[in-house]
């Protein structure tokens, strides 16, 4: 799920704000790194119980309707297509889902059901919900198509539910593209023949990743003057002052990877950071900081001083 570009934002963050506060406990800052990093799947494991929330607020919706003293033949047989979909039912029965929204205290939806009831009111009102809903008899295909349906063109672009995400904790607005696309794949995965038994994507692709994010964070930070005398001169047309922190932060991260990390291609740390720059700096920065990497990497092959091992690395 954690993709080493959005390891890489996180470092980012992490070095920013650690350079940012008063407070210079490092050791601090390296477990809010990994706290982000694990909040990132409760935000994954959040957005999963929504959309079996939606399903639970639409059925009490029908059998408060059902109870109406005027009710009209619709309302005392309902269309139980979207309650019964098929993929919501894998969802919610899913153990390894369930013991996770339980011990990682994902309750959320209990205290905030306005959000579901929003959502719910603008999915029931739409001609998504009305075309799904046309039929009683449903296949595992259309019932799939729907959920991603309510995933792409409800959840994750409701401005509402965004602004509730942000208030309840900041780093997920970087997390929650990434997140809505796990999320897309997972469900894109399943079939009508997954059982209870079906697994989650993990955090971490593998252990390497999570130690590349500490690593990282460590070495930029131990070796901080290092790197700062790495890039001396190599900014001859700017200033110390004009020069963006994130900016100098991104560079001091890219030579670390250059001389630290073997394993990683120079070409790889170029073009993340590049990336990242786009992002989350000015508009020039990717230009800027393209500029000296791309000095610092051709120095660094002539002095051989670039210990990359494998081919294709240089």
């Amino acid at each position: 799920m954690l993709t080493r570009r959005h390891i890489r934002v996180k470092v980012m963050q992490s070095l920013y704000s650690f350079h940012q506060s008063m407070n210079k406990n490092f050791q601090a800052e390296e477990k809010f790194l990994l706290k982000s990093m694990q909040e990132m799947y409760d935000l994954f494991l959040l957005q999963l119980k929504l959309i079996i929330e939606i399903k639970a607020y639409s059925e009490r919706y029908l059998e408060k309707s059902q109870r109406k003293h005027l009710a009209t033949s619709e309302e005392i047989d309902p269309n139980m297509k979207f309650v019964n979909n098929t993929v919501i039912q894998i969802l919610e029965n899913n153990n390894e889902l369930n013991d996770l929204l339980e011990s990682r205290k994902i309750t959320q939806w209990n205290r905030d059901g306005e959000y579901v009831a929003l959502l719910w009111e603008e999915i029931m009102k739409s001609s998504v919900y009305e075309e799904y809903m046309n039929t009683r008899e449903s296949s595992f295909k259309e019932d799939k198509e729907f959920v991603i349906r309510l995933l792409r063109d409800f959840i994750a672009p409701n401005e509402k539910l965004y602004d509730y995400l942000e208030d309840s904790k900041l780093t997920w607005l970087d997390d929650l593209p990434l997140v809505n696309t796990a999320i897309l794949k997972f469900l894109n995965k399943l079939k009508e023949s997954s059982s209870q038994e079906a697994k989650l994507p993990k955090l971490f692709k593998s252990s390497d990743d999570e130690e590349f994010a500490v690593h990282l964070l460590r070495k930029v930070h131990v070796n901080d003057e290092e790197l700062a005398g790495e890039m001396l001169g190599k900014t001859p047309n700017w200033d110390k002052e004009r020069i963006a922190e994130i900016d100098t932060i991104l560079i001091k991260m890219a030579i670390c990877e250059f001389l630290h990390f073997s394993s990683i291609p120079v070409k790889v740390t170029i073009n993340e950071y590049l990336e990242i720059a786009k992002e989350y700096s000015t508009p020039k920065s990717s230009i800027f900081i393209n500029g000296v990497l791309d000095k610092l990497s051709k120095e660094y092959h002539e002095e051989k001083r670039l210990n990359k091992m494998g081919r294709g690395l240089m």
